[in-house]
């Protein structure tokens, strides 16, 4: 792709590229949300009983060697 330097010509190879662009539709934006906010509870409770393990784990250590 050759470097322009004309504003014009950059504004319609711009214009030309947005229209390429396949946007998602209403539905696939509240899907995709959704299926984000799932993975994001998902992982915040698997790392929360993770920190719960090793926190038990922990303590039970200390109380056998303290």
């Amino acid at each position: 792709m050759a470097t322009t330097r004309n504003p014009l010509q950059f504004i319609q190879q711009v214009r030309a590229e947005i229209a390429k662009v396949v946007w998602p539709t209403r539905r696939e934006v509240f899907l995709t949300t959704v299926m984000v906010f799932i993975m994001a509870t998902l992982t915040a409770i698997f790392f929360a009983l993770v920190d719960l393990v090793i926190r038990f784990g922990v303590q039970e250590l200390l109380t056998f060697f303290g």
